[in-house]
């Protein structure tokens, strides 16, 4: 017999997860949720998008005042670093928003467990807590929402210390002397930035021939030489073999390499789905071999009545992705319709100068002969971005050579993460790089590079260079 029962049940309450319980209380659906931790929000909140920003956020304060102000004008004597404070100020962050959280699933009348769930049969999650006591919950539907975990390499064995996952990085007491970043995606660079900020030497080694990996090439190989000029040590096309520890002090071994010591490692090497212990295998949901769970365009699983979104299912590991399925899964529940444009999801790495990136690739094109044009722009001839100091980088642009479609669009610069906006926007309605290009922008604003971009790709016609 079950202790309650619901419409819908969620497991998991990341983005995905509690935007998909909220969605579905403003459906009518009486809605639960369970989750392991706390406090709710996920990874995403927790430990991961929301706290590495308030980092990289502060670094980029104490950098820019001790290297940067002085070109404005600001003379700032005796800057310093209290670590703590830092670290008091994003647990703040994280609390304020995780809380919020809370408040937002009283607001709907989601119910909340707090435990680990797992699914026991057809409509039903057993729910253990932390003294162990045990809960059944059942639900006509069921949508999972575990997200993801760190992946790790062979020989490479996380402490939960001196060699450990983002989670450590983002929590270290003091600044490491020297630091090895394994992986240059986007978790690598952002936090390796955050820590060289801070005064740690930091070498990032990665197995491919180049930076973030399914990035434009050109953008990456931009961002690339802005890092090393920046001080972060990039050493392409290494594999490592393994990690020793000798007390505080790490040997990282890569192949036909002298090892490196330092004082931590980062393993940032991706994430990996947590489909594991959650009751796949005994109600026979469909995984594939590296553990993702298989779904329709529903996000319906092969068992009836459970659905899955989010890093659980695979694709771009992104919580706006998971919000988008999350809602696109419970309205297909209740009114048999819902959707995600996945040309139209955006990625961003909030580095210094930021990345961001929307639709194909350069290489994605070619690769797949599709005809396209090109335009392109640079920071340093936007006026805004000149007044700011900020005149690194471009905005990229790629149309349909027949269309003028927006197919891409992929900007490396100062607040990428907020232009790219647009570009998602344009390319959500189906708008061509003329379209953009006749759009008024306001002047003097860095949008103005995002249009100049599109006019370069609409017969070449860039104004201001």
């Amino acid at each position: 017999m079950s202790d309650k029962t619901y419409d819908l049940l969620v497991l998991g309450a990341g983005p995905g997860g509690y935007v998909a319980a909220i969605r579905a209380a403003q459906l009518g659906l009486k809605t639960a949720i369970v989750d392991a931790n706390a406090a709710l929000g996920g990874t995403c909140l927790r430990i991961g998008c929301i706290p590495s920003k308030a980092l990289l956020d502060s670094s980029h304060r104490y950098h820019s005042a001790q290297h940067e102000l002085i070109d404005h004008g600001v003379h700032v004597a005796g800057v310093g670093l209290d670590l703590e404070k830092m670290m008091q100020r994003k647990d703040k962050v994280v609390k304020a928003l995780t809380g919020g959280v809370k408040s937002l699933m009283k607001k709907n009348e989601v119910d909340v467990t707090h435990g680990r769930g797992v699914l026991r049969g057809p409509g039903e999650v057993e729910v253990t807590g932390d003294e162990g006591e045990k809960t059944t919950l059942e639900a006509e539907k069921i949508v999972l929402a575990t997200g993801s975990v760190p992946s790790t390499l062979p020989g490479v064995e996380l402490d939960g210390d001196r060699v450990g996952s983002s989670t450590e990085a983002l929590a270290y007491p003091e600044v490491p002397e020297r630091l090895v970043v394994i992986g240059a995606g986007y978790i690598g660079l952002e936090l390796g930035s955050v820590w060289a900020r801070l005064g740690s030497q930091v070498t990032v080694l990665e197995y491919l021939d180049r930076i973030l990996p399914g990035m434009d090439l050109e953008i990456a190989k931009a961002a690339q030489k802005i890092f090393q000029k920046q001080g972060l040590e990039l050493r392409l096309g290494t594999k490592v073999t393994g990690v020793e520890r000798d007390g505080d002090l790490c040997r990282v071994q890569s192949e036909g390499n002298d090892p490196i010591e330092c004082d931590r490692v980062l393993v940032a090497v991706g994430r990996k789905p947590a489909s594991q212990e959650i009751g796949l295998e005994e109600v026979g949901v469909e995984t594939d071999e590296r553990g993702f769970v298989q779904v329709d365009e529903h996000y319906a699983t092969n068992v009836p009545g459970v659905y899955a979104i989010g890093d659980l299912i695979g694709g771009a590991l992104l919580a706006h992705k998971a919000e988008e399925e999350g809602i696109a899964c419970v309205e297909s529940i209740v009114t048999g319709y819902g959707h995600v444009h996945y040309d139209a999801i955006p990625g961003v790495v909030y580095t210094e100068p930021e990345i961001a990136s929307v639709g194909r690739t350069q290489e994605q094109l070619e690769e797949d002969g599709v005809p396209f044009k090109k335009g392109t722009f640079p920071y340093r001839g936007n006026g805004r971005a000149r007044a700011m100091g900020a005149e690194e980088g471009l905005v990229k642009v790629l149309a349909h050579q027949e269309t003028d479609r927006i197919l891409g669009v992929h900007i490396l610069g100062a607040h990428a993460g907020d232009l790219i906006a647009e570009a998602v926007a344009a390319i959500e309605f189906g708008a061509t790089a003329e379209d953009l290009a006749r759009t008024s922008h306001a002047h003097p604003t860095l949008a103005e590079i995002v249009k100049e971009a599109c006019l370069a790709a609409t017969e070449d016609r860039a104004i201001h260079i």
